[in-house]
Formats: structure tokens, sequence, C-alpha cells
């Protein structure tokens, strides 16, 4: 993954500076990211039980540590 800054929520996939984000970041405790934080694009992303991978085609993947 790029050691970018993050420019946008990677769950709601509006602006980081903009708003709260306080849903976004109580939800992303349980679910996965849905779009990369450094471009916003939407990810691919597959749960497993043992844990979640998430693709951007620019950026590369992220995974949970679970």
């Amino acid at each position: 993954m790029s050691t970018e800054t993050a420019n946008w929520c990677d769950r709601c996939g509006e602006a980081a500076a903009t708003g709260s984000h306080d849903a976004c970041r109580a939800a992303r405790e349980f679910e996965p990211p849905r779009f990369c934080a450094s471009c916003r694009r939407r990810m691919k992303v597959q749960v497993l039980p043992s844990g979640w991978s998430a693709v951007c085609v620019a950026h590369g993947e992220t995974t949970s540590a679970g």
C-alpha cells in the first residue's frame, strides 16, 4: 500500500477533511474499507471468516490484521 496521505474517507468516499466522519469511523471497526483513501476509487473487497482484503487498482492491496 502507498504511504500517501489519506485525502478521502475509506468508507463513504467523501473528502476526509469535510464533516466529522464519526459514523464512518465507528462502522470501520466492523467493516472493511470500500474506497481507496488515496485516490477515492471504489475497491474490490473480499470478506472471509478469517478477515478481509481490499484492492485498489492504483495503490494495491490492504488486508485486515486478523
